[in-house]
């Protein structure tokens, strides 16, 4: 049975620890002892019990306050005081550096809650240990200076969450869309050199690549291009091979056909739109970025976003060897071809695919079979999302998410036209619904019991996101030159602050919201699928959007709602949770809690039913969400995915397939890697080997929109193993 210590790192359970600590509170008096030595036998077993009976590593200072706890109930409150004024003089030691054991535990790689924290980061590695060292000097700047210290004790007590305080200190956003079309065509400028626009499409793609690199090194948020501002320079490239082929065949003097020279183009063309595709892929999967990871990115593949039949045909032709190459794989470092993290591709289903008579319904079939095989890509729907996303104007426009699932609202700019690409959020709070439930439930039976805590919780979230937004405020240009100078995002002066870029809807920033599922079960008493608890979960998060639709009335800043993908922090609310409120069934009662609006990973429903209840909390996610289904091995059941895609088309907006895709370097396994539980701990295992070395072994599973490579703390590693099938 472990446990975690104060620095992070995980340790092995001691009974003998809590008994000598308790004597020694017991004996530090000149009087007679309060408790018996069999006294404090009884209290460090009866925590030794509670300890394993949680299913997960508790803190040490979780312990420590059931220590308290248990020696006043044996009524022995002077040795109580003593065990606490002990801690308090400890913790002030503690409190004059709160980074320096963070620090070395990183550096020696036996902090279990960082090694854990994000799925795609590899801790032993130099970049990323530099990029945690950093981060735990940002969150202690964060929460000394920089936040108000009821958003500090909020975010801690797992109230809120306040995202990304790793990089708070610094003047960073979150995610964006980058202007790949005005960076290729007009020019950019990469640390200090001059890029111009590229003469082919190979060219095109290694630049892009580049591009990626330094936005992601400049943001912490996830980035998203699209294929169609790639596609242009096909013709280019076709252009500039048809001049080359011609003039061989004029130096040898050759006569040619024009349907032979066609050919030949186009077979050289073909090859260069594979050289190119495969650069993109395979410099996203082996670039490092500053904050030690691949660039978080997203490729949009949107057939209807290229206007001119040529163009269009183009765009397909890079489509199509995007899917190929994604599903063939990545060689791992065995040469064994697995599923790579990133990038992330998404694929609009379209009136010109979504038919088995439709012009590229070929691609979709391609899309199907790279899902079953890579678990991407990810879909939207243009029919839905024309439906959702309307401008000022009445129009209706699709386009992608930035990075996993957070998307802009509908803009229109000063000539009158829609604009996407350029635009970026500016961070990201999330209420934890759980805890606002179980807060008033705890204080009253009345459900305007809620509201009232609903209502003074979005205030502390308000206050926390003007934190956000004010601590962009005033951001020279110059704090990334890339973004804000040179095109991914704008392409202001030297000097220049970006606080224009912060109203008026160019940016957004993110009310998160999780655990709608729990907090609608904790009031109502019934699920999210039943009537009633629908009904109340669409009631609650319409009152989150009118608190947004309030603020960005009074502060022309564009607040909008937006489905968390908790990943580390689904174990912190959890804990957090249980600590304020012990163990609730069907509330508290697991180690994570829901992400956003999604109904719970143990719900026999099937993935149908699923999506078509979910598209209408998606529906009032405006600022981002996402949807998934659960499914097995589809490999040989090709026909089945593609109904799911059908039903997608017609019914929600953004959504997913989760499948699995893992590798045994051991034995070779190429199955499913199973959690199995050793000792209180979720561990991987191997089932045909039995292996359960990590470094041995390749396991891609979704983990809240992406996929994760890295593994998972123990609670997201719960929630994996708890998932059911869907289909």
């Amino acid at each position: 049975m472990k446990i975690i210590k104060r620095n992070g790192s995980e340790a092995e359970f001691d009974r003998i620890k809590i008994k000598k600590a308790i004597e020694g509170a017991n004996a530090a008096t000149s009087g007679q002892k309060e408790l018996t030595d069999r006294q404090i036998d009884y209290i460090s077993l009866v925590i030794e019990d509670y300890c394993r009976d949680i299913g997960r590593a508790m803190s040490v200072e979780e312990i420590q306050e059931l220590v308290e706890t248990h020696i006043i109930l044996q009524g022995a409150p002077e040795t109580a005081k003593r065990y606490i004024r002990y801690r308090f003089t400890r913790n002030l030691a503690r409190v004059a550096n709160t980074t320096d054991n963070q620090i070395l535990s990183l550096i020696e790689c036996n902090n279990e809650e960082v090694k854990q924290e994000n799925s795609n980061k590899n801790p032993t590695v130099n970049s990323v240990q530099r990029d945690y060292m950093a981060g735990e000097v940002s969150k202690d700047i964060t929460r000394r200076i920089l936040l108000p210290q009821d958003i500090v004790d909020a975010h801690e007590a797992g109230i809120i969450h306040f995202h990304d305080a790793d990089y708070f200190a610094q003047h960073m956003h979150n995610c964006d869309l980058v202007n790949l079309e005005d960076m290729l065509q007009n020019g950019t400028v990469i640390s200090g050199t001059m890029i111009e626009k590229p003469h082919s499409f190979s060219t095109a793609c290694n630049i892009a690549t580049q591009i990626i690199a330094q936005v992601a090194s400049n943001q912490y948020g996830g980035q998203s291009i699209s294929l169609t501002h790639l596609a242009p320079f096909v013709q280019i490239s076709r252009e500039k091979i048809r001049r080359q082929v011609e003039a061989e065949f004029a130096e040898a003097e050759i006569e040619i056909s024009e349907e032979k020279l066609t050919k030949i183009v186009e077979t050289r063309l073909l090859d260069e739109i594979k050289r190119g595709v495969q650069t993109i892929q395979y410099q996203v999967v082996t670039l490092l970025t500053t904050n030690g990871q691949a660039p978080f990115v997203t490729v949009f593949m949107y057939l209807n976003e290229a206007k001119e039949p040529g163009l269009k045909r183009d765009l397909a032709l890079i489509i199509e060897e995007v899917l190929r190459q994604r599903c063939e794989g990545v060689k791992n470092e065995a040469g064994v071809l697995v599923t790579p993290a990133f990038p992330k591709l998404i694929y609009v289903l379209e009136e010109d695919n979504i038919k088995e008579d439709s012009p590229y319904w070929y691609l979709t079939e391609l899309a199907a079979k790279c899902t079953a095989k890579r678990m991407v890509p990810d879909y939207i729907s243009e029919k839905i999302m024309l439906e959702l996303k309307k401008d000022k104007n009445g129009e209706g426009h699709c386009y992608t998410c930035m990075g996993c699932r957070s998307f802009l609202t509908p803009y229109v700019d000063e000539n009158g036209k829609p604009k996407y690409y350029g635009r970026f959020n500016q961070g990201v709070v999330t209420i934890n619904l759980v805890d606002v439930a179980c807060t008033a439930r705890a204080e009253s039976k009345d459900e305007k019991k809620f509201w009232e805590v609903l209502e003074e919780r979005l205030e502390l979230c308000h206050r926390a996101l003007q934190c956000r937004h004010e601590r962009l405020e005033g951001t020279l240009s110059d704090a990334a030159p890339i973004l804000w100078q040179y095109g991914a995002i704008a392409r202001l002066p030297k000097g220049k602050p970006i606080t224009e870029l912060l109203h008026g809807g160019y940016s957004t920033i993110s009310l998160g919201f999780a655990g709608l599922w729990e907090c609608v079960y904790a009031i109502t008493g019934k699920k999210l699928t039943e009537k009633e608890g629908e009904e109340f979960g669409i009631k609650v998060l319409e009152a989150l959007n009118a608190a947004c639709r309030k603020w960005k009335e009074a502060e022309n800043i564009d607040y909008s709602l937006y489905g968390t993908p908790l990943e580390s922090t689904t174990y912190k609310f959890a804990k957090c949770l249980q600590k304020r409120f012990g163990k609730i069934s069907g509330v508290t009662d697991k180690n994570y809690i829901t992400n956003s609006y999604h109904v719970h990973v143990t719900e026999d429903i099937d993935a149908f039913s699923k999506l078509a209840l979910e598209s209408k909390f998606q529906a009032l996610s405006p600022g981002g969400a996402i949807s998934y289904v659960e499914v097995p091995n589809m490999q040989d059941n090709i026909p089945a995915v593609l109904n799911v895609m059908k039903f997608i088309y017609d019914n929600i907006m953004y959504a997913e397939l989760n499948t699995k895709s893992d590798y045994c370097q051991v034995c070779g396994y190429d199955g499913e890697i199973l959690i199995k539980e050793d000792d209180g701990k979720l561990v991987w295992e191997c089932p045909n080997c039995k292996n359960r070395d990590q470094a041995k072994m390749n396991v891609a599973r979704r983990t809240c929109g992406y996929i994760g490579s890295q593994y998972w703390n123990q609670g997201r590693t719960q929630e994996i193993k708890e998932r059911v099938l869907h289909l």
